[in-house]
């Protein structure tokens, strides 16, 4: 299972982003998709985090300007990100809860490369 994020880039405060991760591989089933970001010198930080039924979860920082959703015919997850500031600078990394075709584990959690976001002031 590979998940290859995409979307970062360099934008001015109040710009938008979307970021797109798409999940590949022999999957059967996933649970629970999300962002994670992390600034230089910083631990990294859920963003927002939705279940295979649609439930979401936001960080209190980007509450009100960031969306999260998904596509599960596609195994993709989406950010869409507006009103951005210069404090969300940062590496953004997708995850993805997923049980394989095949596997005797059941779930495992698995993470993309990671998209730089950066925005100017």
């Amino acid at each position: 299972v590979q998940l290859q994020a995409s979307g970062g880039g360099l934008v001015q405060a109040g710009g938008s982003l979307r970021l797109s991760c798409a999940a590949s591989g022999r999957i059967f089933r996933i649970n629970t998709m999300g962002w994670y970001r992390q600034a230089p010198g910083k631990q990294r930080e859920l963003v927002a985090g939705i279940t295979s039924g649609g439930s979401t979860n936001y960080a209190e920082s980007v509450k009100g300007r960031f969306t999260i959703s998904r596509d599960n015919a596609k195994n993709t997850v989406y950010l869409q990100m507006n009103t951005l500031k210069p404090e969300d600078t940062a590496l953004y990394y997708c995850n993805a809860d997923v049980s394989s075709v095949g596997s005797l584990v059941g779930f495992s959690l698995y993470w993309g490369q990671g998209t730089q976001v950066t925005v100017s002031s």
